[in-house]
């Protein structure tokens, strides 16, 4: 099953363009999973796994960092594979590795992602030069969503400045992708973050076909109706990331995953404007 067709069908089968974001800090962790085990594998593990299973019903797609697992140190990648099999097939699976590397150094992190994790998609950052995303375009079951517009405030430094005849770098990272979609397998999506949707139309505009991943919601302060007026005629499907906001919903209760789920729900619930455009 092509990339897009998978991704249609998640979001359809949930009634959500929810995204999951499985960030686990080991200092954030309920009480009651850090009472429960000893390790620091143990704990991220049953955390997510649970998140997992709490918040199945209402996304589309799940998100796991790389970042809070390679923190764990050796065992951090054989807990990853733990999470990531624990994820039903239904659900989008994106490796949050924002890679942006070349030439053999690519093809290895593809092998990682696609053939060792066998995810569905995976983050990547261009700036090393488009030629860092051709190790994963020759396969049209998995998706690439490259940072494009980011959420952070570093967004200033680089992808809002004129570049190359375009009034931000976003616009042209953003045409680029459309035009090398054009002879590409796998999917290019973009990442767009909820807290410049005022700023997206333009980079919108550059690839209305091109998928989305939006982190930024929740925690981080993203506007959904701002975003919803930002997507209100883009065509790609949006996948908008909550973390923090879900995950650690619970805090220290021992029902800490019912507070889980209900944030999902809600969250879910806040997002029906935009993913009725797309069921």
């Amino acid at each position: 099953m092509i990339y897009n067709q998978k991704l249609q069908q998640a979001v359809a089968a949930a009634k959500s363009t929810l995204c999951v974001g499985l960030d686990p800090n080991l200092d954030l962790l309920p009480k009651p999973v850090k009472q429960q085990f000893e390790t620091p594998e143990e704990k991220v593990s049953h955390f997510c796994k649970l998140v997992i299973d709490y918040t199945a019903p209402y996304c589309a797609a799940f998100k796991p960092n790389l970042a809070f697992f390679e923190a764990l140190g050796a065992n951090g990648f054989q807990v990853l594979q733990e999470v990531i099999d624990h994820i039903p097939e239904d659900k989008i699976v994106i490796a949050d590795a924002k890679r942006g590397d070349i030439s053999s150094t690519a093809e290895h992190y593809k092998k990682s992602f696609w053939d060792e994790f066998e995810v569905d998609a995976v983050t990547l950052n261009p700036l090393m030069g488009f030629e860092t995303l051709d190790a994963f375009k020759k396969d049209e079951t998995k998706g690439i969503y490259v940072l494009a517009l980011t959420s952070n405030r570093g967004a200033e430094d680089f992808l809002k400045k004129p570049f190359a005849g375009f009034p931000t770098m976003a616009q042209y990272i953003a045409h680029q992708l459309s035009e090398k979609a054009k002879d590409s397998k796998a999917h290019l999506g973009m990442v767009i973050g909820a807290t410049q949707a005022e700023e997206a139309r333009p980079v919108l505009n550059e690839y209305e076909q091109g998928s989305l991943l939006i982190p930024g919601v929740g925690a981080q302060g993203g506007s959904v109706a701002e975003l919803a007026k930002a997507l209100k005629t883009h065509k790609g499907i949006p996948l908008i990331n909550s973390s923090r906001g879900i995950i650690y919903a619970g805090s220290d209760e021992g029902d800490w995953p019912e507070h889980v789920a209900d944030a999902a729900k809600k969250m879910k619930h806040q997002l029906n404007t935009i993913t009725a455009s797309y069921v």
